[in-house]
């Protein structure tokens, strides 16, 4: 969906809370708007249908107009419940019962609106068309990546092995004919194309006709979010780490771990009696899981999970989404990612973080540190009970998954920042109300 469309859903919301109190302060109630304690659960509100419309998906380019309507009523009426329980439990009246309505029945359409214009904005727009230059393994690799998880839509329309894209006798420039062909905006060149004289001087003949230019490495990270196998030993040194290199960022990633953490311990407190009744019917053991990971600077510490699995399985193997040691009420912790809540404790004792690389067992931190160059470059970090690999990326079930998670890890520790933790906080909260879970 085009951005400026996108920008409408947060403006379109504000409005409409906005416009619900002023209508209410001016014409029933006859008070100031900003005079009023409940002006602050305005804003509430609208920082509520923030959260709801992004984890529901509302702008997702996916579903008919009647699915976009669901989702929009969905996160508006999660928001006005939470409000409204709010409300209940403090017995206070927070916000009028006319602004919450008015809020329900007018912003639900609203937001439909939006996003049948964005989608369709996005299909009327001009997308990128890509021809790549590169070797066959990238081939098959590029294929795959640029449908599974993009972060910005391209239709791949060609792909030519370096060796064919070379100026052929009689002067004739197959990589331009191929270009001009397939009337492509994007040309994606490998290391091997760049290292070749008759590709790139073609490639700058196509540039100054329009056509934009990018490395495969510029491409992975502009496009699909990580960065590709063949860049990350050549490229693992060359950026800054914002958590090493950016002391702010560091203090205030720190900040919002300790909030966050101790917010996630009222919900394991809460949760922990629900477990206990649960484990009694279905999952006879203890309470707790606990297994060394290997943490900042390499340094073993003990991690704490709700336990899912039958006691006395083996539970230090690659775990896989249908894993047959887990049991149905672990299988359902799991789903819901309740499992997870323990691990608060360990962000706050510092050794986890909210946001960061997934910390592993230490026998499989030293088979991948033999097998994959500057695999303990993600060490250098602290790591985190969630991360961009573990939204962009399914279960890691052996050590060419791992591999794979790699490339996105590397992509987060040269792009930290606090935006883009939140922005995987955001892509959690997608998967643990199942819009995109894993």
């Amino acid at each position: 969906m085009p951005r400026s469309v996108k920008a409408l859903t947060p403006l379109v919301t504000v409005a409409v809370v906005l416009g619900a109190e002023i209508v209410h302060a001016e014409f029933i109630g006859k008070y100031p708007v900003t005079a009023e304690p409940r002006f602050g659960w305005v804003l509430a509100l609208v920082a509520i249908l923030w959260v709801t419309t992004y984890a529901v998906g509302v702008n997702d380019p996916v579903g008919t107009d009647g699915s976009r309507l669901l989702r929009s009523a969905g996160a508006v009426g999660a928001a006005v419940i939470v409000v409204s329980l709010i409300q209940l439990v403090s017995n206070e009246p927070l916000l009028p019962r006319f602004v919450l309505l008015v809020t329900f029945a007018v912003l639900t359409p609203v937001l439909t609106a939006v996003s049948a214009v964005g989608e369709r904005s996005r299909l009327a727009s001009a997308q990128e068309r890509v021809v790549a230059v590169v070797g066959p393994e990238e081939s098959e690799r590029l294929q795959r990546e640029i449908v599974r998880a993009p972060e910005r839509t391209a239709h791949l329309s060609a792909l030519i092995d370096p060796s064919a894209a070379e100026v052929a006798e009689g002067g004739e420039s197959p990589l331009r004919r191929l270009v001009e062909e397939k009337r492509g905006t994007l040309l994606v060149l490998d290391r091997q194309a760049q290292a070749m004289d008759d590709i790139v001087t073609q490639a700058a003949q196509l540039h100054s006709s329009g056509v934009r230019i990018r490395t495969l490495s510029l491409f992975y990270d502009g496009w699909l979010g990580r960065l590709p196998i063949s860049e990350l030993e050549r490229i693992a040194l060359l950026f800054d780490i914002n958590e090493i290199h950016h002391p702010v960022y560091a203090r205030v990633k720190r900040f919002l771990d300790v909030v966050l953490a101790t917010f996630g311990m009222l919900l394991f407190a809460i949760a922990v009696p629900f477990v206990v009744v649960l484990d009694l019917f279905g999952n006879r053991g203890p309470l707790f899981f606990r297994q060394v990971r290997v943490g900042k600077d390499g340094k073993p510490f003990t991690i704490v999970k709700f336990r899912t699995m039958t006691p006395g399985r083996d539970e230090s193997d690659w775990t896989r989404p249908d894993d047959p040691r887990l049991n149905a009420v672990g299988a359902m912790l799991r789903r819901l990612h309740v499992d997870e809540l323990p691990q608060m404790w360990n962000v706050l004792r510092r050794e986890l973080s909210i946001v960061g690389p997934r910390p592993e067992q230490p026998r499989y931190v030293q088979q991948l540190s033999e097998k994959i160059p500057f695999y303990d470059l993600r060490h250098l970090v602290r790591p985190g009970i969630t991360g961009w690999a573990q939204v962009k990326y399914p279960y890691g079930a052996d050590e060419l998954d791992a591999l794979e998670k790699l490339q996105y890890e590397f992509y987060y520790l040269r792009h930290q920042s606090i935006a883009f933790d939140l922005r995987i906080l955001g892509r959690t909260l997608r998967q643990v109300v199942g819009r995109q879970g894993r």
